[in-house]
């Protein structure tokens, strides 16, 4: 391990002694040269009445970076411990966005007694930003906008830039957006037109028309438009077309990627946002709700191997790979809840389709089914010395493998309409049902040729 690896968790008494002394400066100089992930890690390591303490201390404008870094219920986490004065000083270094991710997360309570120390301006802002769905564009969009009034100048629009240099930072994925006297949205300025422009043109002479996003766009369509275009940022415009706010490349980007992660830990049987900095009680409380579930699901799978003990304990050869039958069918079956998830995500399939989709999953089915039978019956007549015992296994396995993908590529949809979590709950009932099948096919086939096999 080198130095900088082992920096960082030298720093814990330093930061400890500084947060007990409340010397903001010292605390500053300590996180502030690190990563804001690094500097997160190590503020979590605290534990909890330290890491309040550490909050309260530091300068607001290195909280914001913390807060932004952390995760959004981590995050309303932070500022849900402090005074609303003090939430509400670090809240104001923030972007409306993240501002509105961190309220979006809080109790009722707490966050209107937040809002009602922040500015009055982004107070309303961040209230209207927490109406919209996360992954539409109003829940993924800025509310601070780089815009002005057709009759504004290109003059104007430079001056404002250099006068400010962190407006120019804020607004960097941004064209001048030009809106009329109510609002509404009218023309966007490139910067290549902006720059080559006479200072006193106006901007409505350059201008041109603006491609923009409705407020409820979803993230895939979001996803779509950013794909068709090389542009860094959408306009938002609400109902009425007017101005609401901009969506970012980057704010798609990492919507995608935490849409992903969610629905990978939710097959996985992780419920919510889980971190180890949260308490106990909320954890195992989460895990367990998952866990008993797949007790139930189990004790039925287990009832088929018991009622076919006497098959069992004639032919034990069968023991050793009816694991394997249910395994490699609940891998099927998991490929196509991959695809069906993913057309889901892409918009390409609904739950009217699930005909189509199942002839297209059971085509796959029946040519991996035979070939994987094929396949397993050979290793165990050669394995076991039993040409009976080895059709049985391939022949169970070809026609669980059907069944698998089947049940893998039409219940995501099932789900989807009566309104259920299709990435949280098909991963328990595909595994259910290919567990049950698999162990009745074996089971059964294994009855009827029980002379051929012992």
């Amino acid at each position: 391990m080198n130095e900088q690896d082992t920096l960082p968790w030298d720093l814990t008494d330093a930061l400890r002694a500084a947060i007990e002394a409340e010397d903001e400066a010292r605390l500053d100089a300590l996180l502030d040269p690190l990563p804001p992930s690094e500097a997160l890690r190590l503020i979590l390591n605290l534990g909890v009445e330290v890491r309040g303490e550490a909050f309260r201390v530091m300068a607001a404008d290195l909280a914001a970076e913390l807060v932004e870094e952390a995760p959004s219920e981590l995050a309303a986490d932070f500022i849900g411990a402090m005074d609303a004065e003090r939430a509400a000083e670090i809240l104001d270094e923030l972007g409306s966005d993240v501002q509105a991710d961190v309220i979006g997360e809080m109790d009722t309570t707490a966050a209107d007694a937040v809002l009602a120390e922040m500015d009055a301006a982004s107070a309303a802002d961040v209230r209207r930003l927490v109406e919209y769905d996360d992954d539409t564009a109003g829940g993924l969009m800025s509310a601070e906008t780089f815009s002005f009034a057709a009759e504004a100048t290109v003059k104007s629009v430079i001056q404002r830039i250099a006068d400010d240099e962190d407006e120019f930072d804020r607004y960097r994925a941004q064209n001048p957006y030009v809106v009329g006297p109510d609002g509404l949205l009218i023309g966007v300025v490139s910067l290549r037109a902006l720059l080559s422009a006479r200072r006193t043109t106006r901007l409505a002479q350059v201008m041109t028309s603006p491609i923009s996003v409705p407020v409820d766009a979803s993230l895939d369509t979001l996803e779509e438009m950013f794909d068709e275009h090389p542009f860094l940022a959408f306009p938002v415009v609400d109902q009425t077309e007017r101005l609401a706010g901009v969506v970012t490349r980057s704010a798609v980007t990492d919507a995608l990627a935490e849409r992903a992660e969610s629905q990978s830990l939710r097959r996985q049987g992780v419920i919510g946002d889980e971190l180890r900095s949260m308490p106990l009680r909320i954890r195992s409380g989460r895990r367990l709700a998952w866990l008993s579930v797949n007790i139930v699901l189990n004790i039925i799978a287990a009832s088929v191997i018991s009622a076919y003990e006497a098959t069992i304990s004639a032919v034990i050869a069968i023991a050793v790979f009816l694991p394997m039958v249910s395994d490699m069918s609940g891998c099927s079956g998991n490929q196509a809840v991959g695809v069906t998830m993913r057309e889901l995500s892409l918009g390409l399939v609904r739950p009217v389709d699930v005909w189509r989709v199942w002839l297209k999953e059971i085509s796959v089915g029946v040519v991996n089914g035979i070939a994987l039978g094929i396949l397993v019956g050979l290793v165990c007549w050669i394995w076991k010395g039993n040409a009976w015992l080895g059709l049985v296994i391939g022949l169970a396995l070809a026609v669980n493998t059907m069944i698998a993908v089947s049940i893998g590529g039409v219940v995501p949809l099932f789900l989807k309409k009566v309104g259920q979590d299709p990435a949280a709950a098909s991963g328990p009932l595909l595994t259910t049902i290919t567990d049950m099948a698999g162990f009745f096919l074996v089971l059964s086939l294994a009855t009827l040729m029980m002379p051929k096999l012992i």
